[in-house]
């Protein structure tokens, strides 16, 4: 009898260590729910496909154009087709500027070597030459505080040529952007105040090649709109080195212009909370990218991010708590039309967003999330979020301070807590706002290791909050 029990005890406690083993402990479950989280992005995820079909068939998208409309259409569809809680199209007016005929940039009659053609684009929201173009001497600068130091006397009558190269000390290459750019956005009206009559502005890369970057610039409105055009960068290296031996005079003919506003759309999806539908999570990108090339990375990339983030977590019968909204914006790029109307609309029903994720860093390896928030909740909530790195630190992503993403940035407000999708940035700027920001320049798997990663930082914010 004895050893009946003692046999009856043995197979009691097997069984229990069976079942253990079934059912790992609750500090396992988010692990074993990351890991499923990531082997349905590569094996089962649609961002490629989507991309494809974004880029391939609809192509550049600037807001204001027929391939922004098409996107907007395609990407309410394959949200639809996705059975989410509410699909619909948010209006807002944006912006219409068209580039109208290839740009005409020349080198005219120089000593060292003739008349050339260099590689250019004219500058996003840049007003046009005329059809007849201009002719002026070109004068180097490399900055704005160096155009004001050269005054009217020197600046008049000129073309201000803007070569300040990206610095390639900067490990993370958005940084050298963000210490160049201003000379793209607004080096034509610093110029203009001296009597510019057009820019040239070196692009925004810290590759040398023939590939000219659009982007947009800003006008001040009571000083005198000039032309702006960025060109390549060895275009960029082969005039300076003619100007420090000889005048140069360049032949400039744009024909781009601002048409009156047009309406477009947001488009949003989203999934109501189970427990807390008040409580919004956010995951977005922007629909629009420029004209020139098919914005693969910029920000096709970041809008399939989010689209594939609610299609993984539907595949998985994971039911949120809190409600998880995919937002495509319209018209970050020359003039943030699409985030100012989200969150004034959101603001004007009282909505709170607990946490809002932005992909628009281009959709290489993924490195991380940069984070901000209004100052009175940043600290508390950063806090909360480190405690979950030993869970996605083995997927090769950090967490740190500043930054997130300039369409949900207007939530800062909100205080919720805000995050931007950080990819290595080594190549983003070889292909921003070029034409060859197209679907070979992104890697499948790359990609989808960044919908896993956004998906992840989705799932424990439900699941834990802020």
């Amino acid at each position: 009898m004895r050893n009946l029990f003692f046999l009856s005890i043995l197979l009691f406690l097997g069984s229990i260590a069976e079942i253990s083993a079934q059912q790992p402990a609750k500090g396992d479950e988010d692990a074993f729910f990351i890991k499923s989280i990531y082997n349905t992005a590569l094996t089962q995820g649609q961002c490629y496909p989507w991309l494809t079909h974004l880029t391939t068939k609809i192509g550049g998208r600037l807001a204001g154009s027929p391939q922004a409309a098409a996107a907007v259409e395609y990407t309410r569809q394959m949200l639809d087709s996705m059975q989410l809680d509410s699909v619909w199209l948010q209006p807002c007016m944006v912006p219409h500027w068209v580039r109208g005929e290839k740009e005409q940039v020349r080198i005219v009659n120089s000593k060292m070597i003739g008349t050339m053609d260099l590689n250019a684009l004219a500058l996003g929201n840049s007003i046009g030459t005329g059809k007849d173009g201009i002719v002026a001497e070109v004068i180097e600068v490399k900055s704005r505080d160096e155009v004001e130091k050269l005054g009217v006397a020197n600046v008049k009558g000129k073309i201000v040529f803007y070569n300040r190269p990206m610095d390639p000390t900067q490990l993370r290459t958005f940084n050298a952007y963000g210490g160049a750019v201003d000379q793209r956005t607004q080096g034509a009206t610093m110029a203009a105040k001296y009597g510019a009559v057009a820019v040239l502005v070196r692009s925004m890369t810290t590759r040398l090649d023939d590939v000219p970057h659009t982007g947009t610039l800003t006008y001040d409105d009571q000083i005198k709109k000039i032309p702006a055009v960025a060109i390549s960068t060895n275009d960029s290296e082969l005039l300076s080195r003619i100007l420090k031996k000889e005048k140069v005079n360049v032949f400039v003919r744009t024909t781009c212009e601002t048409l009156p506003d047009v309406l477009s759309y947001n488009v949003i999806g989203e999934i109501k909370g189970s427990e807390f539908p008040d409580e919004i999570i956010l995951v977005g990108g922007h629909l629009d990218s420029w004209d020139v090339g098919s914005g693969a990375h910029d920000d096709g990339a970041g809008c399939v991010h989010a689209m594939d983030v609610i299609q993984i977590l539907k595949r998985l019968n994971y039911r949120p708590k809190r409600t998880l909204r995919c937002v495509l914006f319209m018209n970050e790029e020359n003039g943030l039309a699409g985030g100012r109307t989200y969150a004034k609309i959101s603001n004007e029903k009282g909505e709170f967003h607990l946490a809002a994720i932005e992909s628009d860093a281009g959709g290489f390896t993924p490195r991380g999330f940069a984070t901000d928030g209004h100052p009175d909740i940043f600290t508390e909530k950063f806090k909360k979020i480190i405690e979950w790195l030993p869970l996605i630190e083995p997927y090769g992503l950090g967490l740190k301070k500043g930054g997130s993403g300039a369409d949900i940035s207007p939530l800062k407000s909100q205080k919720g807590f805000l995050m931007g999708f950080r990819p290595d940035s080594q190549r983003y700027f070889d292909y921003h706002h070029t034409g060859i920001d197209n679907i070979d320049a992104v890697n499948k798997r790359e990609l989808e290791l960044g919908a896993a990663s956004i998906t992840t930082l989705v799932y424990l914010i439900d699941k834990y909050g802020l």
